[in-house]
């Protein structure tokens, strides 16, 4: 009897060419981070919901699967073989997690966790074949909620171009650090203004239309600059053109939501025309391998079988270290903030001050979240001419909600009278102590600031918030508490700051100590 053989479809052949039992493998290792990070995870998807700059996280993950499945067949074409060196990246990564965590930088978390994935399925899959799906796997890190960092520069960026811009129009312009007055109107470049969105979406949609336009690397990379240079220069212009809208219309137009969507339109049609020029410069796809023959299809149907069982059993191992690697992290972690967790309440000492206490001082508020403990005081230092004020803000057992270091944690709101007119870092000495400060002059209609701040970390003055971090994230490794406080010293002045600074020097030197005191006995409580 002649057995008459059908022919077998390559995709279905190249399908049943990859072991299943290895696939389910790879599947269950590549869950396993979303489990074992949930907190991570469900920190992310919190950012999505509350930030419109964020809300397209959640689409890079169905994009970076659709990526997957589009280049599937490589599955079939090239075999998976355990790379053991991808575990050292992969604990590197666990490590960074564990610092992000002790820190309480979520960004660190976020990024480590993301990494996480790609390094999983390098260290199961090896170079050749997690190789062939890098572009998809490396997309997920576009889900990371990250970006805030540039928001006040882009703000400056902004303001500068604008004012430059109006300037050059032969405007007559009177700017007051990122706020400005043109005859018709006053102007202020605010977060919202900054362009993070349009740079967010342009860099992340220039990536994916990179890697789906061009194969040649370079042209990739010369897009994905121009995604990134294009927006900061549209957003620029749209601050222009939105001012000279409202100074052209008397202030009618272009300073409500019109203006909002003014700007969307504008950026909209920017977009349109960056990538329509990019696909002047298309290239096709390379052509794909050419299909088994049909008797190569059966043969690999026949031992597709023990195939399955021997890559199954090449893969198990790696698989178990991966997900054990994955789960140490978590685990130390779980540990560790049960040991530093303090259930004592903050009991903010009085520092050992003898000066006159002052009444007269400018409504001045911090914009910090709210602290364990706060201490506001204001006192008249002999032979100053101006009081001067000290705030303490003191936190313990630090999360989301109540830290020392935070992007929302400003001198002044958007709304406050007072604005940051310009910043820098100074040192001074109390004791035979250094104290680093960051100085700030903060401006308003009715006279001006002039604030020196720092960190109290465990002991340790800080300015950075980088160094901060770290300080911290060593304090809760090494089971010492995360316990921090702000220090705030500001004088009022009118026109010459150096007199505010003598006041604030005079303060430092001889009663500075005293507030060092109350903070150390303040931690030992």
């Amino acid at each position: 009897m002649l057995l008459k053989s059908s022919p077998v479809a390559p995709g279905a052949a190249l399908l049943s060419s990859a072991p299943s039992p290895a696939l389910a493998l790879l599947v269950l290792t590549m869950l396993a981070p979303f489990a074992l990070y949930y907190g991570t995870v469900a920190s992310m998807v919190a950012t999505w919901n509350s930030s419109e700059t964020f809300a397209h996280g959640y689409a890079i993950l169905p994009i970076s699967l659709w990526l997957i499945w589009r280049r599937r067949e490589r599955f079939g074409q090239l075999p998976a073989v355990p790379y053991p060196p991808a575990l050292l990246l992969l604990a590197v990564l666990g490590a960074g997690w564990l610092a992000g965590r002790f820190g309480d930088v979520s960004v660190v978390m976020q990024y480590c966790f993301v990494a996480m994935i790609p390094t999983a399925t390098l260290a199961l899959l090896g170079p050749r074949l997690a190789g062939a799906f890098a572009f998809p796997l490396m997309f997920l890190l576009f889900a990371v909620p990250f970006g805030e960092i540039f928001i006040d520069p882009l703000i400056h960026v902004t303001a500068d171009f604008t004012v430059w811009a109006v300037q050059a129009t032969g405007i007559p312009v009177l700017r007051n650090g990122t706020r400005f007055d043109l005859p018709t109107g006053s102007w202020s470049v605010v977060e919202a203004c900054s362009g993070i969105r349009y740079l967010i979406s342009s860099i992340t949609l220039g990536s994916l239309y990179a890697y789906l336009t061009y194969s040649s690397n370079r042209r990739r990379a010369v897009f994905i600059a121009l995604s990134i240079v294009v927006p900061i220069v549209a957003n620029g212009l749209r601050a222009y053109m939105i001012v000279m809208i409202g100074h052209y219309s008397s202030m009618e137009h272009a300073t409500g939501v019109d203006h909002l969507v003014y700007g969307w339109l504008f950026f909209g049609l920017i977009m349109f025309i960056m990538f329509w020029l990019g696909s002047f410069w298309r290239q096709d796809e390379t052509p794909a391998p050419a299909k088994p023959r049909a008797d190569a299809a059966i043969d690999a149907a026949v031992d597709a079988p023990a195939r399955a069982r021997a890559g199954a059993a090449r893969l198990m191992p790696m698989a178990v270290v991966v997900i054990g690697l994955l789960a140490l992290w978590p685990a130390f972690s779980f540990v560790n903030e049960r040991a530093n967790l303090n259930p004592a309440p903050v009991q903010l000492g009085e520092p050992d001050i003898r000066l006159a206490q002052a009444s007269d001082f400018p409504d001045w508020q911090v914009r910090y979240m709210e602290p364990d403990a706060r201490l506001l005081r204001t006192w008249q230092v002999p032979g100053a001419e101006r009081p001067v004020r000290l705030e303490i803000l003191y936190y313990r057992n630090q999360d989301k909600q109540k830290g020392l270091i935070s992007s929302v944690n400003r001198l002044t709101g958007n709304k406050d009278a007072f604005h940051p007119l310009t910043s820098s870092n100074r040192s001074e000495t109390f004791g035979a102590r250094a104290l680093p400060l960051r100085e700030t002059i903060l401006n308003s209609s009715n006279g001006k600031l002039l604030v020196w701040q720092t960190m109290w970390i465990n002991g340790d003055y800080l300015t950075s918030n980088v160094a901060g971090k770290l300080r911290q994230a060593q304090g809760r490794l090494l089971f010492q508490g995360d316990d921090g406080a702000a220090v705030l010293l500001a004088v009022p002045y009118n026109d010459d700051p150096k007199t505010a600074r003598a006041a604030l020097r005079a303060f430092v030197a001889g009663h500075f100590g005293a507030v060092d005191t109350a903070l150390q006995a303040t931690r030992e409580r």
